[in-house]
């Protein structure tokens, strides 16, 4: 098969999207098919042409920092695309690649499938905090991105649920992300290396290295992994917590560090490139999330294939994969935390056993099997898809009859683009105009 990945984010940005994607890469290659990576330009990334990857325009985005966005692609690009003879178009995001991805598809006849990767009522703060756009809204959005789609693939259960209640009618099959175990297994560290890293970060083999990794942004709840710190430290003058990662909350957190006293104990990293990450898990004694906006937890199972063991908060994305009290600990009150944490750092004996039930656990989550069943469903979908719907082959009429609905299409995009700045400008010019006013009342003086 000929297959087109389309994602917004993708190395060297970390997070599980761009890791789902690699991963399914990888598999998918090694099967035999014939895999393209449409992703924004991004001048962080350094291309060794180790892969299909298809550089799209892009800007920064206006509202996440870091990270990049697709522009408006020229119609003529579709016709470029056409040239790679997809089979099938597979996008992993609802926004530019995926909107760019949806209109191929519906120009080409070419199926489509979509899985499902954030749950975006969580996320609905980052738009104007949250004051433009509701969380039904983003139930409503969900709903129609996922019911152009022919199927639509979720990671856990949860996540089928919540589409369910969305309205969202198309089949949906659960299939977790995979990952590679094989580069989290213990018997590749050393311990030497161990003790180089941490010694990097000041820490000492008597250390218990407490360890979180991901986006640092206010919907991963690792304020509550901070607040739980003060009662950690005091019952474990050994223990210390490093963080992983990047993002717009990481200031506001080192803020709630200082006021509870704890900055000297708590490690602010950075991101760290895919390739490195084993070792930071290799490093920690324990992994730690109090976030419950997961959709599956691709650090979860990292950890795990390595033997760290996991204390989280408990959420329906860890069903299957920790069970609580033997391949992991989960808790409910993010009171409790600071207890539970301080309990499983003392019980040596306990941890022992955690690791090793992890690392079976993780196993449940190979990139294999994640490849095997994304695949069959690629087939069954081509096997039962409507052919009435596809275009006549490459000929220039069928050329100039894609570029002239592609352009109909552009024009309608960018009409309900401009109306939809228009709705987000007007509280900022509200904000502006009240700003010029007190100015002027100032030069005019007045005593307002």
């Amino acid at each position: 098969m000929n297959i087109g990945l389309f994602t917004d984010t993708y190395f060297p940005q970390t997070n599980g999207v761009g890791t789902s994607v690699h991963t399914l890469y990888k598999e998918l290659t090694s099967q035999g098919h014939n895999v393209y990576i449409f992703t924004p330009t991004d001048p962080k990334r350094v291309y060794n042409g180790d892969e299909n990857l298809i550089r799209m325009p892009s800007m920064p985005c206006f509202f996440l920092k870091n990270y990049r966005m697709g522009l408006l692609y020229p119609p003529s690009s579709l016709l470029k695309i056409r040239e790679l003879k997809l089979d099938i178009i597979h996008t992993q995001t609802e926004f530019s690649l995926g909107t760019f991805a949806k209109l191929y598809s519906k120009l080409s006849g070419i199926p489509i499938i979509h899985t499902y990767h954030t749950m975006y009522e969580d996320y609905v703060h980052y738009i104007v905090n949250g004051k433009l756009i509701s969380r039904s809204m983003a139930h409503s959005f969900s709903r129609i991105f996922c019911n152009n789609a022919n199927a639509v693939i979720a990671p856990t259960q949860k996540v089928k649920d919540s589409l369910l209640s969305y309205g969202v009618t198309r089949p949906i099959t659960i299939i977790p992300t995979g990952i590679d175990t094989s580069r989290f297994k213990k018997e590749n560290f050393t311990a030497e290396g161990r003790k180089e890293l941490r010694k990097e970060y000041g820490f000492t083999d008597e250390t218990k290295v407490l360890l979180v990794v991901g986006r640092i942004a206010q919907e991963k709840n690792i304020d509550a992994v901070i607040k739980a710190m003060p009662v950690v430290f005091e019952r474990n003058e050994n223990a210390r917590l490093i963080i992983v990662g990047e993002g717009p909350y990481k200031e506001t957190l080192e803020n709630l560090a200082s006021s509870l006293g704890v900055t000297d104990k708590i490690t602010f990293a950075g991101p760290k490139p895919w390739a490195d990450m084993p070792n930071y898990y290799n490093m920690a004694d324990i992994y730690l999330s109090a976030s419950s906006s997961e959709t599956q937890g691709l650090t979860f199972v990292e950890a795990m294939a390595g033997g760290l063991p996991v204390v989280a908060k408990k959420d329906p994305c860890l069903d299957g994969l920790i069970e609580n009290g033997i391949s992991g600990i989960t808790f409910e009150d993010e009171s409790q935390m600071g207890d539970v944490i301080s309990s499983v750092i003392e019980n040596n004996e306990k941890l022992a056993e955690i690791s090793k039930n992890a690392e079976i656990s993780a196993e449940n989550f190979s990139s294999k099997t994640f490849g095997k069943n994304v695949a069959a469903l690629y087939k069954n979908v081509l096997e039962n898809i409507d052919r009435t719907y596809y275009l006549p082959s490459v000929t220039e009429a069928a050329n100039r009859h894609m570029l002239y609905l592609a352009g109909k299409e552009k024009k309608r995009i960018l009409k309900a683009e401009d109306k939809l700045k228009s709705i987000a400008l007007k509280p900022a010019m509200a904000v502006k105009n009240y700003a010029l006013s007190l100015k002027n009342n100032h030069h005019n003086g007045g005593n307002d």
